[in-house]
């Protein structure tokens, strides 16, 4: 009987992190959760491993804590049974950002950018001579659109997007799988506690279904999977429109539209 890969996932207490966590254990993964609140992560661990009858490993930890990292990173390089990693902790923005305070500002890209590639970074050497693995990190369609005043959280998003692709680029010769997941407005706990009431938005995507449509496009082993896009055609225009750009740039002289007028 093939033993399946072991699937560790941050955030894993609440919202997309434990609907990963619920999903895997369905499918027979034996699960490795992360995330700062350990009593909520014993109450879904005990429930998954009578529902799914798998193995569950609690690793509490603030990530955002050098030690707590660490760790988390030592186990990705050391635990061989560990074959997919979702990087789904994250945390969201409330105000403009004039209103943000330093801390507040290194908290978000620390746990939003550092954290996800610091992790994949521990696992990818593994998985790479291992020639087999998969790299799941959640972004947000937020990173495509700077006029909706995110700025920061939507910085990180296009920071995730990107190193998702850089990775592929990277490793998918490598027998490693990068997906990036850019879910829209969905119905977890980080609008509260950006301070933004939920119901105030006009369109909010169940987990369940953001997760279950996420686990589709990890299935078909596409790199970026968009799940409130309805015209899929988008997406390819888009990134025809960036090869495009890139085809058109002669690094050896600005265009003739800088040049000093005589």
């Amino acid at each position: 009987m093939t033993t399946l890969p072991t699937v560790l996932i941050t955030g894993a207490s609440s919202g997309i992190g434990a609907t990963y966590a619920e999903r895997f254990a369905r499918r027979g993964h034996p699960l490795v959760l992360v995330a700062r609140d350990q009593a909520r992560m014993e109450l879904l661990a005990t429930r998954l491993r009578a529902e799914a009858q798998v193995a569950v490993d609690v690793l509490p930890a603030d990530l955002t804590q050098q030690a707590d990292l660490a760790r988390v990173e030592a186990r990705l390089r050391e635990d061989a049974s560990i074959g997919i990693l979702v990087n789904n902790a994250g945390m969201g923005q409330s105000g403009a950002f004039v209103q943000q305070s330093p801390d507040s500002i290194d908290r978000l890209v620390m746990l939003n950018t550092t954290v996800p590639t610091r992790l994949a970074a521990a696992v990818a050497p593994r998985f790479a001579q291992a020639g087999q693995g998969a790299i799941v990190n959640i972004g947000s369609v937020v990173g495509f659109a700077p006029e909706l005043g995110m700025t920061i959280y939507g910085a990180t998003k296009a920071f995730v997007l990107f190193l998702s692709q850089g990775l592929h680029v990277e490793l998918g010769a490598k027998g490693v799988y990068v997906q990036a997941v850019l879910p829209a407005a969905t119905r977890t706990e980080i609008w509260s506690r950006s301070g933004v009431d939920i119901n105030t938005l006009p369109e909010v995507m169940e987990v369940g279904e953001l997760v279950d449509a996420a686990l589709v496009g990890f299935d078909r082993k596409e790199l970026v999977t968009i799940p409130p896009l309805h015209v899929a055609q988008r997406w390819d225009g888009l990134n025809q429109a960036r090869q495009g750009l890139m085809s058109d740039i002669r690094q050896a002289h600005a265009a003739e539209r800088y040049q000093p007028q005589a």
